[in-house]
């Protein structure tokens, strides 16, 4: 598989607080056939700057030798201008120990309520290593609705989807990550179902397991 982009959320972590804050969180997936680490920071180029970094780091890992060619290693950084409260544009450079150096341009639009968020995030990139479809677009979607139950308690509900198709025709990747669990003093555990699916005749993988989430 010359194509394997987990973009799992940017902004899947981090996104209940404002949007230009400064910030890092990390969330471990512990499932039955894998196991996943992904960091999230972002840090605005200067105080009350329209310019932030954003950078992901993501490692993940499955249990059996047969799916070992699916594990995989990723940093992303991504520099984004927010155009308004809802829109924000932004170039960034991803690498993949699977697919290699890719170079893409992101629009997100951001829908943030009191209790539910709702991100959406279509991409282009080009990609430094896959020959000879260098092209690909790729959309990726997240919703996270939390409600609180007492002062130190809230229940969260969220989802992450992703669908990355090369020269913008072959399916190349997509997954479905879903999460509900509770929030105690900042500490958030609960049940995750990871749903992956890889190439053009997709092979579906999944599993189930516990995720811990937690803003350092």
């Amino acid at each position: 598989m010359k194509r394997i982009i987990i973009f799992t959320t940017l902004l899947s972590f981090g996104l209940t607080n404002y949007l230009q804050a400064q910030f890092t969180q990390i969330e471990l997936f512990a499932g039955l056939d894998k196991i996943d680490f992904t960091l999230y920071s972002n840090q605005p180029t200067k105080e009350e700057s329209k310019l932030h970094i954003a950078t992901l780091a993501f490692f993940q890992k499955f249990n059996e030798k047969a799916s070992a060619h699916f594990n995989e290693v990723g940093v992303q950084p991504t520099l984004f201008w927010n155009l308004n409260k809802h829109f924000s544009l932004g170039p960034s450079l991803y690498y993949n120990s699977v697919a290699g150096y890719s170079n893409r341009l992101s629009v997100k639009y951001t829908l943030n309520k009191a209790r539910l968020l709702v991100v959406i995030i279509p991409s282009v990139g080009y990609s430094e290593t896959n020959k000879p479809e260098r092209f690909y677009a790729e959309t990726f979607a997240q919703f996270q609705y939390n409600s609180p139950i007492s002062n130190t308690l809230s229940l969260c509900i969220n989802g992450q989807f992703l669908t990355v198709w090369n020269a913008f025709q072959t399916h190349t990747r997509s997954f479905q990550q879903l999460r509900t669990g509770v929030s105690i003093k900042g500490h958030q555990i609960g049940l995750g179902l990871d749903l992956d699916q890889y190439g053009p005749m997709p092979i579906q993988k999944s599993s189930f397991g516990l995720y811990y989430r937690k803003s350092l």
